[in-house]
C-alpha cells in the first residue's frame, strides 16, 4: 500500500512538472520576437519623422545671418530664441497673435461644432431605425471620399455670391463638417452604447435628449475625443481654404500668415524675416503637439474600442 502510494505521488509530481514544463516553453513560445530589420527601419522612420522638427528647434535659435552662416542640425554662437519669440510676437504690430487669436476661433468654433454635429448625426443613425438610413450611410461614404481641396472652389464660389469670402464664416461653416468624424462616432455608438441602457433609460421616463447627454455622452467619450482630434488638427493646419476665402490679412490664420510672411522675406525688395517665419512655425505647432499629446490615450482607446465588438 506504501508502494503504491509513493508511486501515486511520484508519477503525480512528475505529471506537474511536465504540465510546468510545457506551460513554460508555451508562455516562452508566446513572448514577442524582436526583429532586427523591423526595428532598423522604425528607427529610420523615427529619425525621418524627427529630424524636421529638430532642424526647426535648432534654427530658431539663430539670427538672420546664422541661418545661413552655420550648419542647419547645429547651434550658432549667438543664442538668440528668446529675442526671436519677442520679434515674433511683436513684428508689424503683433500680426502674430492676431493670426494664432484667429487660428483658436476656427478651432475652437469649427471644430468643436464639427465634433457635437458629429456625435449627435452618428448616435442618431447608430441607434435610430427610419427610411434612408441605408441611403445616408451611402452619402457619408461617399463623401469621405472626396478630397476638401476638390470642394474649396465651388465653396468659393457659393460662399462668394452669398456674401460671405473673406469674413469668419467662410472658414467656419466648411469646418463644421465632418464626414469622417461621423462615420466614425457611427460605428462606434454600434457597441459602446447598449441598447439596453437606453430602453431603461425610457422607462424611467428620461426623455431623448436628457439621455444623450446624461447617459450616452459618457460612453461615447473616447470616440468623441477622437474625432474631436481630427477636427482640431484638421482645422488647425487647414491651408488652401483660408487661401482662397481671405484677402484681408487680419482674418487669415496661421498657416495662410506665415506663408505670408516667407514670400515677403523671399521679394527682390523686402526685408528677409526667414528667422521669424522659423520662430513662428515653431510656435505654432507647440499647441497641436499638446493637444496631440494629452489626446492620445483616448484616441487609442477609441479606435480600438471602435473596431471590436463588447
Amino acid at each position: 500500500m506504501t508502494t503504491l502510494t509513493e508511486a501515486m505521488t511520484t508519477a503525480d509530481a512528475s505529471g506537474r512538472s511536465r504540465t510546468s514544463g510545457r506551460r513554460r516553453r508555451g508562455a516562452s513560445s508566446l513572448k514577442p520576437r524582436k526583429s532586427v530589420a523591423f526595428t532598423a527601419l522604425m528607427a529610420l522612420l523615427a529619425i525621418y519623422a524627427l529630424v524636421p522638427l529638430v532642424w526647426l528647434v535648432i534654427n530658431s535659435t539663430k539670427t538672420q545671418a546664422g541661418l545661413f552662416s552655420s550648419f542647419g542640425l547645429w547651434f550658432d554662437d549667438d543664442f538668440v530664441f528668446f529675442q526671436n519669440v519677442y520679434e515674433t510676437l511683436t513684428y508689424r504690430d503683433g500680426i502674430f497673435v492676431r493670426w494664432l487669436g484667429n487660428t483658436l476661433l476656427y478651432v475652437v468654433v469649427g471644430a468643436g461644432g464639427a465634433t457635437l454635429l458629429a456625435t449627435l448625426a452618428g448616435y442618431g443613425l447608430a441607434k435610430f431605425r427610419f427610411f434612408g438610413r441605408r441611403a445616408i450611410f451611402a452619402v457619408v461614404l461617399g463623401a469621405i471620399a472626396v478630397p476638401g481641396t476638390a470642394l474649396a472652389v465651388p465653396t468659393f464660389l457659393m460662399f462668394s455670391q452669398m456674401g460671405l469670402t473673406n469674413t469668419p464664416w467662410a472658414i467656419i461653416i466648411p469646418s463644421l463638417i465632418s464626414p469622417f468624424g461621423l462615420y466614425l462616432i457611427w460605428v462606434y455608438a454600434v457597441d459602446s452604447v447598449p441598447t439596453e441602457i437606453l430602453e431603461a433609460a425610457r422607462m424611467d421616463g428620461a426623455g431623448e435628449f436628457r439621455t444623450f447627454f446624461t447617459i450616452t455622452i459618457r460612453l461615447l467619450a473616447p470616440g468623441i475625443v477622437t474625432v474631436l482630434l481630427f477636427t482640431v488638427v484638421a482645422t488647425w493646419n487647414n491651408y488652401f481654404l483660408p487661401l482662397i476665402m481671405l484677402s484681408d490679412p487680419t482674418w487669415y490664420p496661421l498657416t495662410v500668415g506665415l506663408n505670408q510672411w516667407s514670400a515677403q522675406a523671399s521679394g527682390v525688395a523686402a526685408q528677409p524675416i526667414y528667422n521669424l517665419v522659423i520662430t513662428g512655425s515653431l510656435l505654432t505647432i507647440i499647441p497641436i503637439v499638446v493637444a496631440f499629446l494629452g489626446l492620445q490615450r483616448f484616441w487609442q482607446s477609441g479606435l480600438s474600442a471602435g473596431s471590436v465588438k463588447q
